[in-house]
Formats: C-alpha cells, structure tokens, sequence
C-alpha cells in the first residue's frame, strides 16, 4: 500500500479529531467537554486538534452537521412522502419526523438523540452565530414554504411555514430542558391543522435594488452538490445564481419570485467565517432536507437549490474576488454564459429580472474581480446627440 499524501493524512486526522469529539460531547454535553479530553481520546495532541478546528464551537456544530447529513434519507424515501400531499398532509408528516428526532425521557444520556441539546444554548451565546441562524431558520422556512406552495399554487405560504417552525423549534427546546413533558401527537396535530390559519402573506419586491449590468461572460462552475436535494447540483442551464454571505439569505426568495417561469435559483451560501459558521450552515440546512423528505416525494420539491461553497470556489468562478457574511450578489445565466450581473442590496432581485443584451451591445464588465462589497457601477450613459 502506498504512502498517503498530504491531504490524505488531514482528513484522517480530522476524522478522528470528529469521532473523539463526537464521544466527548456524548458523554460531558457541550459545556462540560474539553479539547484536552477530545484529543486525549483521538490520540493526538492538543495543537493537532486546533490544527483541523478553530475550537469547541467549531467542532461541535461539525460533529452535529455530519450526523445531520448522515441520517438524511435519499430523495423521495421517507416513510410519510406521498401519503397525503395536501398542505394540512405535508405539514403534519413534516412535524412528524421533525419530533422522531427528539430525545425522550427514557433515553440513555449518551445517545445520539441528546448530543443537540445543547445547540441552542450555544448560538444563543454570541452574535457571531446568533445572527446568521436567524437566516438560516429564514431559508428553511422558505424552502418549507415553496414546498407546500407547490401543492397549493398562487399562495404565498413563507408565514405559514415561519409559524410551524416557531412551533418545532419551540418543541425541541422543552424536550431537551424538560424530557418527557413534550407530547409528539399533539404537536403533530397542531401542525397539521396550522393550514386552517388564515395569514396576511405576501411577497414585495425590495424598495432598494442595485441595477443588473449587462455582460457576456463564460460560465464554468466547478462541481456542486445540492445539500437540500443530497445529490449533485446541475449549474449549467438557464437560471439565476444568488451569492449569499450568512447576513443576506432572506434575500433569495427576491430571485425566487422574480425568476421567468421554470428558470432555475440556486442559493450559494458564503462566509467570511467558513471554520466555524459553514458547518452551522450545513448542520441547519441537512435537519430542514431531512424532515421535508419525509414528508414530501422528489417531485414535489421547490426549484430552489442550494449549494455550499465554504472555499469560495464557486463564488470565485461567478466573479467574486472576496466574500463574507454581508455579502449579495447574483449572475443571470442563459445559454451557458453570464448574461448579467449584480452586486449589492436588491442582487437577487435585479439579476432574476434582467433580460440578455445582444452581443454586439454588451457593457463590458468593469473589473474583472470586484468585490462584493463595492457598489455596482453606475449604467452607461447613452450617446448624445444634435
């Protein structure tokens, strides 16, 4: 057997650092656990376990993610997807793995059930993770939302959705401080009759929009995976590519209800915090994926893809030299090519209702890299004339 390259060895020892941790924070829950124990118990040294992680935040919601990602069923083989596709239907099937999940009273203290509970507290405790939870839970509530508008068409159902997770998230939290208090029957039928709820929801084009510059570029992503869908994220037709810093996600649904018809949106989440805040982001997005696909069949699922890219690589190759949380900005794509492009507030919603420019008119584009936080460049001025 050859020797193992560089990068060969790194993941090997990041998985061990994960397993170690995993155990740690098992047995101690989050507050008690060490990095001395976590590499005591990898047998590796304390630098070596800082070397792959940044800390103990970073690690546990790594530990957390994979678990996440690990346990979500393939597309459309959930117990409950089919079953009763009506809104009251997905609603209760989606309460219904979302409280499978749950620790119960009888439980032992260490098992797998029991190692979240501590997750709240944990992003509660800084702004650094409270706020881009908050969009987070905003994005779920969203794909929830275009899951059941596709079973109830010209609604707008996002309040509806914001409410059920209000109502699960709300369960999670007793069942981890007060085991055995939360009835899942009753949480499901609560969920399921939400659909009786007459809500005041609409969808409003933002009143601030940076204009979409017309351009024509090459389009060649490099390889994705759809971590809503769990399986590879087609790129390359027609559609529109929202880049997200972990501040703006509530800004995709812009691009969603823009989009010309069967147009294809994918949610690029980015961070200037990839260590720590991309494994929360993969850990929120995976727990969403998992419960929806119980509860509805592939067909059923919203066009919206969504993608991590916690190295940037994907919003280099749309023209991003540099990302962070603040960031928004978004590509037009038709034909295999860039056709227009937006960076700053009102991203999404300008690139998904720009319109292709012949070539022979195109603007060229300014800067090669511009940054994500500069303002767009003004559009040109026509020509005078007399």
């Amino acid at each position: 057997m050859g020797r193992l390259t560089r990068a060969e060895l790194q993941e090997r020892t990041r998985a061990r650092v994960l397993a170690a941790a995993r155990e740690e924070f098992a047995e101690h829950g989050y507050d008690a656990a060490r990095i001395d124990g976590i590499a005591e118990r990898a047998e590796l040294t304390r630098g070596a376990v800082y070397s792959n992680f940044p800390g103990k935040r970073a690690l546990y919601f790594a530990v957390l993610a994979d678990l996440a990602e690990a346990d979500r069923p393939g597309p459309a083989d959930g117990a409950g997807a089919g079953e009763d596709l009506t809104v009251p239907g997905v609603l209760a099937a989606f309460a219904r793995a979302w409280v499978a999940r749950l620790p119960l009273a009888t439980d032992d203290r260490y098992d797998d059930a029991r190692l979240g509970r501590d997750l709240m507290p944990v992003i509660v405790a800084d702004e650094l993770t409270r706020r881009p939870f908050a969009q987070l839970v905003r994005l779920n509530a969203l794909l929830l939302a275009l899951a059941l508008e596709n079973l109830a068409p010209h609604a707008r159902m996002v309040r509806l959705a914001h409410t059920a997770l209000t109502l699960l998230h709300g369960a999670s939290r007793l069942a981890a401080a007060a085991p055995g208090f939360v009835e899942p029957f009753d949480v499901v039928t609560a969920c399921g009759r939400l659909a009786d709820l007459h809500l005041d929801d609409a969808w409003h084009p933002p009143a601030t929009t940076t204009p979409a510059l017309p351009t024509d570029e090459a389009w060649t992503p490099p390889p994705a995976r759809d971590a809503a869908r769990g399986e590879p994220a087609p790129l390359g037709g027609d559609g529109v590519v929202a880049l997200l810093g972990l501040h703006r996600l509530a800004a995709v649904e812009d691009a969603v209800r823009a989009a010309p018809p069967g147009a294809r949106v994918t949610a690029v989440l980015v961070t200037g915090a990839a260590d720590e805040l991309a494994p929360l982001a993969r850990l929120a997005v995976a727990d969403l994926s998992g419960c929806l696909r119980q509860a509805v069949p592939a067909t059923a699922w919203p066009r919206l893809q969504v993608v991590h890219d916690p190295s940037g690589e994907l919003a280099a190759a749309a023209g991003l030299a540099a990302v962070s949380d603040g960031t928004e900005a978004a590509v037009r794509v038709e034909g295999g090519r860039i056709v227009a492009r937006a960076d700053g507030l009102g991203a999404c919603h300008a690139a998904a209702t720009a319109t292709a420019t012949p070539t022979a008119t195109v603007t060229p584009r300014p800067s090669p890299h511009r940054s994500a936080h500069q303002p767009a460049a003004p559009e040109p001025r026509p020509p005078r004339t007399g």
